[in-house]
């Protein structure tokens, strides 16, 4: 008799640029915070890096290519692999939870994983050993996608996690190195109140954030590494679910805090 999948968390994570990983802290944090985590079934991962309108589902097959998705780095960046399984039958209960009148889902299955998403993954899961889907961000509207978020959050008691990747703070002009303990301002701000606001469940501050929180505009001045949090958000609203800061620092000034609701 097959047993009953445990019901997942969902993630939001700070991944980085590709030499995040060189960072033996953040690779430590990310492996204890797997350890902690039940084993899934699935990973169904929400990058910054991938935005496609309407929402489009990735490659399925195994072992399918990775999306090298950046320039100017060392060779060795470019030589990274992971072999992960695909994951079809996930992606048909995707298509399942998001269709709708007016609501379509698109395949594209060229596109391998990216950056935000084996980065943080093979740090986590480096067995590469569960089955993963990508899929895009139909939106940057913080409601439209805490709105996806609720429509994939029946995954969760299927025992597929739920990930959303991007950084909490994330402004690659104004990224410096962090000495003694020296942060930016705009930056320890905005993450602050984005520490504070999440764990209060404040939904409607987080929804406003641009005009709410302090150093917006700097902290992102795109919000596309701040929006994969309301995916994972919204996985979470209808089980008020409690939500934990896991990870926390500074990378080159930019703020690496992450979060679990569970």
């Amino acid at each position: 008799m097959e047993t009953r999948p445990r019901r997942m968390p969902t993630l939001y994570l700070s991944h980085g640029a590709p030499p995040l990983a060189d960072d033996a802290q953040w690779t430590r944090e990310l492996a204890a915070w797997s350890a902690d985590l039940p084993r899934p079934r699935a990973i169904l991962m929400v990058s910054a890096h991938w935005e496609d309108a309407p929402l489009t589902v990735g490659a399925t097959t195994d072992a399918a290519p990775l999306t090298y998705d950046f320039w100017g780095f060392p060779q060795r960046y470019y030589a990274v692999t992971y072999a992960h399984p695909g994951a079809p039958e996930l992606a048909r209960r995707v298509s399942a939870l998001v269709s709708g009148p007016g609501r379509h889902v698109h395949q594209d299955p060229s596109r391998g994983l990216d950056h935000g998403a084996y980065v943080p993954l093979k740090e986590m899961y480096p067995d590469a050993d569960v089955p993963v889907l990508q899929v895009s961000m139909p939106s940057l509207d913080p409601a439209e996608l805490l709105d996806l978020g609720r429509r994939l959050a029946p995954l969760r008691e299927e025992g597929v996690l739920i990930v959303g990747s991007g950084f909490t703070t994330h402004n690659l002009r104004e990224m410096s190195p962090v000495t003694h303990g020296d942060v930016p301002a705009w930056s320890s701000e905005f993450d602050d109140w984005t520490h504070r606001t999440v764990l209060d469940h404040d939904v409607d501050a987080l929804l406003d954030f641009e005009h709410k929180a302090p150093a917006a505009s700097i902290a992102h001045p795109r919000s596309d590494h701040f929006a994969p949090l309301f995916v994972a958000l919204g996985a979470s609203l209808d089980a008020h679910d409690r939500s934990t800061s896991t990870v926390d620092g500074y990378w080159h000034g930019m703020a690496k805090r992450s979060f679990q609701f569970d």
